[in-house]
């Protein structure tokens, strides 16, 4: 992985056949469209170079899982991200994006690159663009911004294809985003269902290891304010005395997170070990999984968690009611109020062997339906399209 100077002019062209695909991000802290962007470029490997730009130049912790022998410049000089989209500095963007063979854009934080884009891609003879929408931040929780949907709709109006990985978004794309019927792609997210079969390694989770009949509540989720996680801490608090709830991530929200576990007085059975490197050897280690967010999409965790064979308590938001077995359907939350969540925690809690058999149908829906195989042949055709004469 290279630093941070950018790519000569030209350089995707010297390299044959290898494309070179700039990545255009919010942020590339670990989550779960960076987390995807990290599996696509595993599975590409020596067929393409990379380049990632961050609109938060110190949030790039999800690069620490790119393998080791894949091309990728991180963070090379790159105009802002950040500011009012004036011709000039769209300018600029445009400018930047000329030097390679296909441009990928995330979220809103990046829609000042997919603007400029549209408005000088002609002019600069620039190559296709492929946006991705994952979600909403805290401010389009309840209500989509006017101002942000009009900016949408001009500014998608020469990319290639809008990628969205839930039902719900294919609809705001369609509907609110007035986005042509071929241009959105729904693809939903995968993973490597075997990986997370195995049986899941103690020590695995940073600082933490299971005692003999503990059991735990776990979360993966970066600590931010849309993925309310004082919201679960008090839907835990009426959880036997044997169970334990386990926040795994970093992020800004934690010291409001750790003012709520002081003020309930659970410090000492609800636990935050900060980023947990491979999934897949701890979600296997909660007895339940469970989301408390107020918004989410296609959330990876919990493909992550059936994969491993764990029920889910979660808010019925997004996707997730798609996406969980029909046997996990009664403790999804209709509400995202902790004392639904609380009660259907609580319910899981009193049954293993309920536990057991919502655990082994979604092990079961996320082998057949959810597999990482299917999710890049898909992304790999769409990404091989947009690039005339590369192949990944």
């Amino acid at each position: 992985m290279s630093g941070s100077k950018g790519p000569p002019r030209g350089a995707a062209k010297t390299r044959a056949r290898v494309p070179h695909i700039l990545h255009i991000h919010s942020t590339f802290s670990p989550g779960g469209k960076e987390l995807r962007c990290v599996q696509l470029i595993n599975a590409f490997g020596t067929k393409a170079q990379h380049t990632i730009v961050s609109a938060e130049p110190d949030q790039l912790g999800a690069a620490k899982r790119i393998r080791p022998g894949i091309a990728v410049t991180l963070q090379p000089e790159f105009p802002s991200l950040k500011g009012l989209p004036t011709p000039g500095r769209l300018q600029k963007l445009a400018k930047a994006m000329r030097d390679y063979d296909l441009v990928l854009t995330y979220n809103w934080g990046a829609m000042d690159a997919v603007m400029a884009h549209t408005l000088f891609s002609d002019a600069f003879r620039l190559p296709k663009l492929i946006h991705h929408e994952d979600g909403f931040d805290e401010s389009e929780l309840v209500k989509r911004k006017q101002r942000r949907t009009w900016f949408r709709r001009i500014a998608l109006g020469k990319s290639s294809g809008l990628v969205v990985p839930s039902e719900v978004l294919e609809e705001i794309a369609l509907v609110e985003w007035q986005q042509p019927l071929g241009r959105v792609k729904r693809i939903p997210n995968g993973i490597d269902t075997g990986a997370y079969a195995a049986r899941p390694k103690d020590g695995a989770i940073p600082r933490l290891l299971k005692r003999p009949g503990e059991k735990w509540v776990g979360t993966l989720a970066g600590l931010r304010p849309v993925k309310n996680i004082p919201r679960l801490v008090r839907a835990f608090a009426a959880m036997p005395d044997d169970w334990h709830l386990i926040v795994c991530g970093e992020g800004p929200d934690r010291a409001r997170i750790e003012a709520e576990i002081d003020r309930l007085e659970l410090n000492d059975r609800v636990h935050l070990p900060g980023i947990v490197d491979d999934p897949a050897k701890a979600v296997g280690l909660f007895d339940i999984f469970a989301l408390s967010s107020d918004s989410e999409q296609f959330p990876l965790s919990v493909v992550e968690a059936m994969a491993a064979g764990r029920p889910v308590v979660a808010p019925e938001i997004g996707d997730i009611a798609r996406i969980v077995a029909e046997e996990n359907l009664p403790y999804l939350a209709a509400a995202a109020e902790e004392e639904a969540i609380g009660e259907a925690l609580v319910a899981l809690a009193n049954d293993a062997k309920l536990r057991d058999r919502i655990g082994k149908a979604n092990r079961a829906k996320a082998r057949a339906q959810f597999d990482a195989d299917r999710m890049i042949a898909t992304y790999r055709r769409l990404y091989s399209s947009a690039m005339h004469g590369f192949d990944l």
